[in-house]
């Protein structure tokens, strides 16, 4: 089969190039920009596009089928050739779906945590030597890609995004999925550009899971009413089931889960990761692993890239890395860092990224999000609404909004990065919450550069 990818430059597109490159088809792709780590990746295994751009002239019929990216637009010529071509044209999550309808499906969902908890559950499952399908949206340990399609496995483990599927298909990816096992987070208002009304997001969760096949296992989060809603119109439909915050204690800054009598040490934190490990063994127990097994392979697991990555540290410091960027995850994360931390003083740092987080109606949801911290900044970059063709917001309006005292609020990076160094870290952890890069800046890099001046 030939497949031709339009917009292969995507995390999620690129990923899914590969994947099916390795299952041996022939791969084929283009896109009007590129960046790391998709570039290197492409180039790995050949796929990487001779020149960027648009070329209508190379969409034949003698391509299969043709994957379309959200990078690209409606009026892209490539897809608009397609298009008069007739050719079938396809989604990511449409694909997933044709490529695994005959098997297992079990889909993470949720306004927050889907990532880690798809990744815990791969994790277990590579530690117990299943073989199994998967999507997730981030890089994960022991991983080559971020999707993996191939003809031998049972099983499917997708990330449940609830973003929309493509620019000709508005219908949230996690729709396409239909799961045998479907387990939901939460639901914190997100993607209000797509979204406009709280309703109108909730209503996307009670969507997938009226799209669940009866008799599929319905896995919800128990602290959640809009969850429990949802959960209560699809009984006895579906079987469904509620988990909490697993038991643990924090000694020592290490984070210590309570089995039976056992005191197990693992290498995530939080309150948050303490939820996302209940629910990811009630996945994994309804797949059919054991309690025993999931406790022998959790230890191991060391996080999700950007999900509470370290990226340096020394005995008395470290500087952490987060996707953070929505109201819940940056309250989950900033009380994570510092119930593990508690005698070192916390500098949490987030920028204001996404379309919903710069959009001025938006912002007063990030009320007290930042409590946890001894010191808080937000970053925004001026020229970040502008290009997303935004009203733009001011200081003022920023601190209004997050009503903490002392806040200090920064729209020029190099002053705010010049300004962390500034700072004796000692006994001091420093955490960096985005969806983006701060304008361009080298985290990891920084990170070392700060630390090693202790």
């Amino acid at each position: 089969m030939r497949i031709h990818f339009i917009a292969i430059g995507g995390a999620a597109m690129h990923n899914l190039a590969i994947a099916l490159n390795q299952k041996g088809y022939q791969v084929t792709g283009s896109d009007d920009e590129i960046f790391e780590p998709s570039r290197g990746r492409l180039e790995k295994y050949g796929l990487m596009p001779e020149e960027q751009g648009w070329f209508p002239e190379k969409i034949t019929s003698n391509i299969d089928v043709i994957l379309l990216g959200m990078h690209a637009r409606k009026d892209n010529p490539e897809l608009i050739r397609a298009q008069e071509l007739g050719m079938k044209i396809y989604s990511y999550p449409e694909f997933l779906y044709q490529q695994t309808k005959n098997k297992m499906r079990v889909v993470i969902g949720g306004s927050h945590g889907k990532t880690t908890i798809t990744s815990m559950i791969m994790h277990v499952l590579n530690f117990c030597s299943l073989d199994f399908d998967y999507m997730v949206g981030a890089q994960i340990d022991g991983f080559e890609t971020m999707v993996r399609l191939n003809s031998t496995s049972n099983i499917a483990i997708f990330e449940g995004d609830e973003y929309l599927s493509s620019p000709i298909d508005p219908r949230p990816k996690f729709h396409w999925y239909r799961p045998h096992i479907g387990l939901l987070t939460g639901i914190a208002w997100d993607h209000i550009n797509v979204f406009p009304t709280f309703e109108n997001y909730v209503n996307q969760f009670r969507i997938f899971a009226a799209l669940m096949p009866d008799d599929s296992d319905l896995i919800c989060y128990s602290n959640d009413s809009e969850l429990a809603k949802i959960a209560c119109e699809n009984s006895p439909r579906l079987y469904t089931q509620v988990y909490s915050e697993h038991p643990a204690i924090v000694e020592n800054n290490e984070t210590l889960l309570l089995v039976d009598r056992q005191k197990i040490k693992i290498s995530v934190f939080g309150r948050h990761n303490l939820q996302n490990i209940s629910g990811a063994k009630l996945v994994c127990n309804r797949i059919g692993i054991t309690d025993d097994e999931f406790y022998k392979a959790i230890p191991s697991f060391k996080g999700a890239a950007r999900r509470l990555e370290i990226l340096a540290e020394i005995e008395t410091a470290t500087v952490f890395r987060d996707f953070a960027h929505s109201p819940s995850k940056l309250s989950a994360t900033t009380e994570a860092v510092k119930t593990q931390f508690p005698e070192r003083k916390l500098v949490a740092c987030m920028e204001l990224h996404t379309f919903s987080s710069l959009k001025k109606d938006f912002l007063p949801l990030y009320c007290n999000t930042m409590k946890f911290a001894d010191r808080a900044i937000v970053y925004f970059d001026p020229r970040t609404l502008e290009h997303k063709r935004l009203e733009p917001i001011t200081e003022e309006m920023v601190k209004t909004a997050f009503g903490q005292e002392g806040l200090e609020v920064f729209t020029d990076s190099d002053i705010l990065f010049a300004e962390l160094e500034k700072i004796d870290w000692t006994n001091k952890n420093l955490l960096l919450m985005s969806s983006g890069t701060f304008s361009g800046k080298d985290l990891p890099l920084f990170a070392e550069r700060l630390i090693s001046n202790i």
